[in-house]
């Protein structure tokens, strides 16, 4: 009963709690040293993953260029399969299956690549030997114009083109028998390469774009299936304007030299059909070797050559051209000159075919997302 009163009267004898001998340091998350370890731990992280990413980018640039000839393979293949696309498209919307389709338009391609060959080849490669073992004989020709023989004789450039117009430097121009068989065996692979992908890709193709189309957010997928597909399109109504320009430059001017009375007018004019593939400045390549062989045929026939080409690069590259690739593609002909040049520079004649439908594309696309979006702001 005593302690039970002495507790009563003095509470603070029971809340009495013993005292740690030593007390454990606790460090501020806002001092100093804290926020030094931090910065120097944040430093290092920053380094470790901007070096890492150094090397990725160097690794990436190296594997880029080391399989450029390969990438670019495989966009002539996937350009040629959006081309031929519409075909299959065709054949499906009939009732034939997708695969069978695919069969059709490759077995059409084969035949009328290899129709083309027979046909061509050999009047082509007579014609080009032809060419070659007389062309000394058409510079002595060349040379017995008044104005060409002057400045010939100034700065002797008949006498230079007879004495490298040989077969021999021709032979060691174009590298040798031996350079000339890996030439076309190279030509032979690579065509094949791009056959055999460009089938695949027409077979894979309803596949290969809904993947691509997955890539895109839910909310914008269906805007980016309308304008893929217009894309897609334009492409292959591209491909088909690009054959028909050349086909018109070779026909033109392989009636042209036959009216004129050239020699070698079928060689001259596959030329220059294949040179027109290459826009707005293929056929002025192509024309340069008319004109040459015009030259050399006679003076008469050089003049109305000069004058041929001067004519028909003007409707072509103003009123032909512009007309077909803005219907299929729907570009200005400004940005035609210009995209077909700079895509020439950066990746050769690919590129120039490729330019224009690239074109097409950010033009579609900037016109459909970007401009909508820029009016609603």
């Amino acid at each position: 009963m005593k302690d039970e009163a002495q507790a009563e009267t003095n509470p603070q004898a029971e809340t009495v709690t013993p005292v740690p001998a030593q007390r454990q340091a606790v460090v501020d998350p806002n001092s100093p040293d804290a926020r030094t370890a931090r910065r120097n731990r944040h430093v290092f992280t920053v380094g470790f993953l901007g070096g890492l990413g150094l090397v990725c980018a160097f690794l990436l640039a190296w594997a880029v260029r080391e399989t450029l000839s390969v990438l670019l393979l495989m966009l002539a293949a996937l350009f040629l399969a959006i081309g031929l696309h519409p075909a299959v498209a065709w054949l499906h919307r009939r009732g034939l299956p997708r695969g069978l389709a695919v069969t059709l338009v490759a077995l059409a391609c084969v035949l009328v690549s290899c129709g083309g060959l027979v046909a061509l080849a050999p009047p082509l490669f007579n014609q080009t030997a032809d060419l070659i073992a007389n062309l000394p004989g058409y510079l002595d020709e060349l040379n017995r114009n008044p104005q060409v023989a002057e400045f010939s004789q100034r700065y002797d450039v008949i006498e230079r083109l007879k004495s490298a117009a040989t077969n021999e430097n021709i032979t060691k121009a174009l590298g040798g028998a031996l350079g000339g068989v890996q030439a076309v065996f190279g030509v032979i692979f690579n065509v094949l390469t791009v056959f055999v992908l460009t089938i695949y890709f027409l077979a894979a193709w309803t596949r290969l774009k809904e993947g691509f189309y997955k890539l895109f957010p839910a909310s914008r997928r269906n805007t980016a299936r309308e304008i893929g597909d217009e894309i897609f399109e334009k492409i292959g109504a591209y491909l088909l304007g690009s054959l028909a320009i050349a086909l018109v430059a070779g026909v033109s001017t392989f009636v042209f030299l036959l009216i004129l009375g050239v020699s070698y007018a079928f060689a001259l004019a596959m030329v220059v059909a294949v040179c027109d593939l290459i826009p707005q400045i293929g056929a002025t390549l192509g024309a340069v070797v008319v004109v040459i062989a015009g030259f050399a045929d006679s003076t008469t026939a050089g003049i109305a050559c000069v004058v041929f080409f001067i004519v028909y690069q003007q409707l072509e590259n103003w009123v032909i051209a512009p007309r077909v690739l803005r219907r299929s593609v729907d570009v200005s002909d400004l940005a035609v000159i210009l995209s077909a040049l700079i895509g020439a520079v950066l990746l050769g004649a690919l590129g120039a075919l490729i330019a224009i439908p690239v074109v097409a594309g950010v033009q579609l696309t900037m016109r459909k997302i970007a401009m909508p979006h820029l009016d609603r702001i």
